[in-house]
């Protein structure tokens, strides 16, 4: 893949099992016009930040959690030929029950790759993050980011990939831009890091804690990490499995 989209989701704690089933019901429609994979996580532990969180993101409110979900597709063009097709699709314009979330708070943007490491497998659990560089830092970023999908893998992850977007569209109640309060000059990044299992993500991250290729506290970033937001997933649905 070199591109994906990449969606945050506020939704009733009350409506996941809708959610999935209109997640399930969408994927052949997705698939049928050149979705090469969809996957879809559900908050098991996004924390609070003191600046910016996955919450704020998507302006959650009391009872609601969040969902972190992406698409890969083979290239951008696909994409965009895609997007015409599914628009148009009859599928997609047969009544259908009410949404189980508020598409007004819906974020997503596509992405193009920056990097991808791991075989790959059965995934059970997803790190998800988003966050805000500037624009410049783009080659330093992509480094430090080959390095930690390094550590990931050989400290149990199945894949990472980090993607790129300096064209984040304003969004008239929520937006990737304002998630991370992105200022001028600064690109969204969109990234995630797949495991087997919750268990495995926890011995994992111990681990890479310990990596001596990890960037020490307090070293110079190439991103404002105050301003990134992120959180633990369980997959609930993954066409590749």
């Amino acid at each position: 893949m070199t591109y994906i989209q990449g969606f945050l989701i506020p939704v009733p704690e009350g409506k996941k099992d809708a959610y999935r089933k209109m997640a399930v019901d969408a994927a052949p429609i997705f698939e049928d016009h050149g979705a090469q994979r969809i996957v879809e996580c559900w908050d098991d532990n996004v924390p609070r930040g003191e600046t910016t969180d996955i919450y704020g993101a998507v302006k959650a409110e009391e009872g609601e959690k969040a969902v972190f979900s992406w698409i890969d597709w083979e290239s951008k063009d696909a994409f965009e030929k895609a997007h015409d097709g599914i628009a148009n699709d009859e599928r997609m314009q047969e009544p259908s029950e009410e949404m189980p979330f508020d598409g007004m708070r819906m974020i997503y943007a596509g992405f193009e790759m920056l990097g991808e490491s791991g075989a790959g497998g059965k995934t059970g659990y997803v790190q998800g993050y988003v966050a805000p560089v500037p624009k410049d830092n783009r080659a330093a970023y992509a480094d430090m980011c080959a390095t930690m999908r390094e550590v990931a893998v050989d400290a149990g992850a199945l894949h990472a990939a980090d993607g790129w977007s300096e064209e984040i569209e304003d969004g008239k109640v929520t937006d990737f831009k304002r998630a991370v309060k992105a200022e001028d000059g600064e690109a969204i990044a969109f990234g995630f890091v797949e495991w087997p299992s919750k268990e495995a993500y926890e011995k994992g991250s111990s681990a890479m804690r310990e990596d001596d290729r990890m960037p020490p506290p307090g070293s110079d970033m190439p991103l404002d990490g105050k301003r990134l937001i992120y959180g633990g997933f369980e997959v609930m649905m993954d066409t590749r499995s």
